[in-house]
C-alpha cells in the first residue's frame, strides 16, 4: 500500500510539529511555505525525507488536490487567515481525504471551513473531511497546561518582578503581545484591520 500523502501548509510550529506526526507515520509530507528561510531549515532538520516546496496560488492547487491529508497551519499574527484552500480544490480532491485546518481560531484558510467543537469535531464537503475544531489542544487540557505554563512563566515572573510597564519595555518579545495601551492601538496589525491609527509601543508605555 503506497504512503499516504500529506501537505502542510506554513512551517511554523504548528506545521513543524505536523511534519513530525507525518513522518513518524511513514507518510510522505510536503511543506508549502513562503519563506525560503523557513523552507532551509526545515529541509536541513528534517532532511530529504521532507519535500520543501515554495508556495503559489499554482502550487498550493498541484499540491493540494491530490493530496490524502492536508493540514492548514497558517497564522498571520492580528490578521485573519488568508482563503488559500478554495472550494474548488476541496471540490476536485478525492473521496475520504481529510482537511484538519489548525487555523480555524483565527477564520480559517479553506473557504469551505466552519468552527466546529470537540463533541462534534468533522463535517463533509463534496467527500472531504473537514476538521476545524476551535481550541484543539483543549482536547488534551491538562497536558496543554502545562505546556503553556512552562512558556508563560517567565514572563510572568517579569511583570511581578518589574511590573508590566518595565517587563514590556526590556522585552521586544513581550512588546510583540501588545495590543492596546493607554487608549491606544499598538499592534499596527490590529490598528490596520479595524481601523484605528496605531501608535509606537514604546511611546505609548512611557506616556
Amino acid at each position: 500500500m503506497p504512503a499516504a500523502n500529506v501537505v502542510v501548509i506554513d512551517g511554523g510550529v504548528v506545521g513543524e510539529n505536523a511534519i513530525y506526526m507525518g513522518l513518524g507515520m511513514a507518510a510522505h509530507v510536503t511543506i508549502l511555505d513562503r519563506d525560503i528561510d523557513t523552507l532551509r531549515r526545515l529541509a536541513r532538520h528534517f532532511g530529504p525525507a521532507l519535500t520543501t516546496v515554495y508556495s503559489t496560488r499554482k502550487v498550493l492547487a498541484d499540491y493540494v488536490v491530490p493530496a490524502d491529508l492536508v493540514i492548514g497551519a497558517v497564522l498571520v499574527a492580528g490578521h485573519e487567515a488568508p482563503k488559500l484552500i478554495s472550494a474548488e480544490m476541496i471540490a476536485k480532491m478525492a473521496p475520504g481525504s481529510v482537511l484538519v485546518d489548525v487555523a480555524i481560531d483565527q477564520g480559517g484558510c479553506s473557504e469551505t471551513s466552519r468552527p466546529t467543537t470537540h463533541a462534534a469535531p468533522t463535517y463533509i464537503v463534496d467527500g472531504v473531511v473537514h476538521y476545524c475544531v476551535a481550541n484543539m489542544p483543549g482536547a488534551v487540557p491538562r497536558t496543554s497546561t502545562f505546556a503553556l505554563n512552562n512558556v508563560t512563566l517567565p514572563y510572568i515572573l517579569a511583570l511581578a518582578d518589574k511590573g508590566y510597564r518595565q517587563a514590556l519595555i526590556n522585552s521586544p518579545h513581550f512588546r510583540d503581545g501588545l495590543n492596546v495601551c493607554t487608549g491606544k492601538v499598538t499592534n499596527k496589525a490590529v490598528a490596520d484591520d479595524l481601523g484605528h491609527d496605531h501608535s509606537d509601543q514604546l511611546t505609548a508605555l512611557s506616556a
